[in-house]
């Protein structure tokens, strides 16, 4: 099946993600990587203003996956009718501009689908009607536009199979998952593999509980039948996909991890900060809410370094709710301080990969609208996409610090992130580094550059909410111009805004921003 465009060989050279280590003030527990730098107060700059600022050049504190940023296309296109618009030169213009990436496939009716094998399930004589299998079922011709959407966009496809088909004695039934399986390979798609979606959830969805261990020997199950195939004897196979780690959910982890941690490439599972009910702007903004991934992170090492060491661990399912997102905000400017701080965290911490929820078409959760049009948190990904390299960086701090108040913990809301520039962003030697600031504060924040930083020209990359709906627009503009595709096989320029050697950086209230300091010639970024 052709692309719409020309299909780039391979993965794309756009960039490939990584971040940096969490600045937090007024967290001394967090400070593990952060020195103290000497306080100076330059002249015709106010010393309670200022905060110093260094970067560790000669060697990385992580190493992620290039892959980092990566994209979830919900199950539900199928339902809802949006698989034939996969074939959008727009759309495709859109995930290319994130390669290199995975794509994921699975979400809520990943364990209701079914693979039937015939091109136009319809016409099939005797067979159910064409809303049926709308509804219920992938056929051949849904997983070749589906694969094909991927590869014209540089994207690895991740397919979660139906973990729901169950035998009497509760053990997995593999015979629609080896159709499946036979029928891409003889198609030669190179793919990865899932089994199920959340699996702490089927009691609720179908009454019917499948507990760690039986989940392990399912997936033992999956590989053995990945090794019979010759396309997919090598194919990597990513779980158990587990939701939000409380006590039942930890407990369902150990007892896969017993049984099939070895089996499994990477360790996974799936993150939302909100329930749907919550309905204010200035929730996005609470560093309270910001931090509660970071728990979750420590649980979730906790038990994987028990079982399997050294195993890498994905943040698959991310999202600012559960329940779909709320129109007007999450997916709105707002909702990419707690995305790019998620990015931050998440690399800062040694997360492999974090799939982000959804590409299009789930709820208010997605970086593309249904007129697909990009929304912030496309943009925001795209920056980190052609500015961010997989080598994090310690970050060093000094500055003015808020007094503790008794009996209460203050959480800082200026937080920086460091990494090697993109390898693959020709605008920038190697040896450059990028910096990318959220500021939560409803004041200006100044940063001057010291040590190995310091007296280098800066880029500034500054994203802003545009037009007069504020944090709650869904349109942004990057130092002051709107972003925009030129047309449906074109993304826009994105121009920096060249800052003199030395300069102070002023970060703006309530906003995102990224900084490339160049020829640096840090010694951790000269090579891959």
């Amino acid at each position: 099946m052709p692309c719409p465009s020309s299909c780039p060989p391979g993965l794309l050279a756009l960039m490939a993600p990584g971040l940096a280590l969490l600045a937090t003030f007024s967290l001394p527990s967090q400070a593990g990587d952060r020195r103290t730098l000497p306080v100076e107060k330059p002249s015709g700059v106010k010393g309670r203003t200022l905060i110093l600022l260094d970067v560790n050049t000669k060697s990385p504190v992580r190493i992620i996956s290039e892959n980092f940023l990566s994209l979830q296309l919900d199950p539900s296109i199928i339902h809802d009718g949006w698989l034939d618009f996969l074939s959008s030169r727009r759309l495709v213009t859109l995930a290319r501009g994130l390669a290199p990436a995975f794509l994921r496939f699975a979400g809520k009716r990943t364990d209701f689908l079914q693979f039937h094998n015939v091109k136009n399930p319809a016409k099939s004589r005797g067979g159910p009607g064409p809303d049926y299998y709308l509804k219920n079922y992938e056929d051949a011709r849904s997983l070749d536009k589906l694969y094909n959407f991927a590869d014209c966009s540089g994207l690895h496809l991740i397919f979660a199979l139906n973990a729901l088909r169950r035998n009497p004695n509760n053990s997995w039934n593999s015979s629609n998952a080896l159709s499946l399986l036979k029928y891409s390979a003889s198609k030669k798609y190179n793919i990865s593999w899932e089994l199920g979606n959340e699996p702490n959830n089927y009691r609720t969805l179908i009454g019917r509980s499948v507990n760690g261990s039986q989940l392990g020997k399912d997936y033992i199950q999956l590989r053995s039948l990945l090794q019979l195939i010759r396309t997919y004897s090598k194919a990597n196979l990513y779980g158990p996909n587990i939701g939000r780690p409380r006590k039942n959910v930890i407990a369902l982890l150990e007892g896969f991890m017993k049984v099939a941690g070895s089996t499994v490439d990477a360790v996974t599972w799936q993150h939302y900060y909100i329930d749907g009910r919550v309905s204010k702007v200035t929730d996005f903004l609470k560093t309270r809410l910001l931090d509660t991934l970071s728990d979750q992170i420590r649980k979730i090492q906790k038990v994987v370094s028990m079982y399997t060491p050294g195993k890498k661990i994905w943040l698959e399912g991310i999202g600012a709710t559960s329940s779909g997102g709320m129109n007007n905000l999450s997916d709105s400017y707002a909702a990419g301080f707690l995305w790019l701080n998620t990015l931050g965290l998440l690399a800062s911490q040694g997360i492999d990969v974090v799939v982000r929820h959804s590409f299009l078409d789930h709820g208010h959760n997605h970086l593309v609208d249904q007129n697909f049009n990009p929304l912030p948190d496309y943009w925001l990904s795209l920056l980190y996409k052609r500015l961010i390299g997989p080598k994090v960086l310690a970050i060093h701090m000094a500055g003015l610090q808020r007094k503790h108040r008794p009996g209460r913990v203050i959480r800082d809301k200026l937080r920086i992130y460091a990494h090697c520039t993109s390898y693959h962003n020709h605008n920038y030697v190697r040896g450059s580094i990028t910096l990318y600031i959220i500021n939560l504060h409803r004041s200006r924040k100044k940063i001057k550059l010291a040590g190995t930083l310091r007296d280098k020209i800066v880029h500034q990359y500054l994203l802003q909410p545009y037009g007069k709906d504020g944090l709650h627009s869904k349109s942004v503009q990057l130092n002051g111009q709107p972003l925009a595709m030129v047309d449906d096989g074109t993304l826009p320029e994105l121009k920096p805004r060249p800052l003199r050697a030395g300069r102070t950086l002023v970060i703006p209230p309530l906003t995102m921003s990224f900084y490339v300091v160049k020829n640096v010639n840090a010694l951790a970024c000269r090579y891959r």
